[in-house]
């Protein structure tokens, strides 16, 4: 069976030589011009690997992609950068990237780079359904969509961050501190009001009875759950 590649780039010449080259090596690529088909693709397409642009003209640019990607798949990433700086390649590494790729390139080092990788991150495909229903309330991860009672829900950067974490831990108690660390970073382990907080506010905007929720769940004293039956 073929070793399918998503190629995320807005240069037509570039996509054009990349495709050629891997499809002469029993590749088949698909490609995506922006950000936010990408991660539709990676959802849909179900590709062995990315090579993913850092600079993309329109949206979320490779690191944003990059983790999003890495909410619901961890398929192989190898980010293409127009200069070896080293914070550019740790920055990749941070958010979730397998390699990295200095353009230009010739065939030989992306076919090696692409082998090498495909042989390191190869097994058992492991992800995430890019989409959760619990119940009435359904969490795409791909589009960052969250709807309840079939009705868009809008949450804020750190609300949705923080229902994120909780349903990738579905049916699972996360302590406080772990939420804390995950969400908010290390130096807010111990703010636990402040995480109060964002539950309360997740609730008003989630629950058919934010009073008697059925689905943010708290264990007391030591944390929070989503239910997901």
């Amino acid at each position: 069976m073929q070793e399918k590649i998503l190629v995320v780039e807005d240069e037509p010449r570039v996509t054009l030589l990349v495709r050629e080259v891997l499809q002469a090596f029993g590749y088949h690529v698909v490609a995506a011009a922006n950000g936010e088909t990408a991660i539709e693709m990676v959802a849909l397409e179900q590709p062995d690997l990315v090579l993913l642009d850092i600079l993309l003209p329109h949206g979320p640019d490779g690191y944003e992609v990059c983790q999003r990607i890495r909410e619901f798949s961890n398929v192989a990433v190898i980010m293409l950068t127009a200069k070896a700086r080293q914070s550019e390649i740790l920055r990749g590494f941070e958010v979730g990237a397998d390699d990295y790729l200095v353009k230009p390139f010739n065939a030989k080092e992306l076919v090696a780079r692409v082998k090498a990788v495909l042989r390191r991150t190869s097994g058992p495909h492991q992800s995430t359904s890019p989409c959760l229903v619990c119940g009435s309330l359904e969490i795409d991860f791909a589009r960052r969509v969250v709807r309840a009672e079939g009705e868009t829900v809008h949450l804020t950067r750190t609300e949705y961050a923080l229902l994120r974490e909780l349903a990738q831990n579905a049916n699972k108690v996360m302590s406080h501190s772990e939420l804390l660390a995950a969400v908010w970073g290390t130096e807010y382990r111990d703010d636990v009001d402040y995480l109060r907080a964002y539950i309360r506010y997740l609730r008003r905007k989630l629950e058919p009875d934010p009073a008697s929720p059925c689905y943010i769940l708290t264990s007391q004293g030591v944390g929070y759950m989503l239910r997901c039956p």
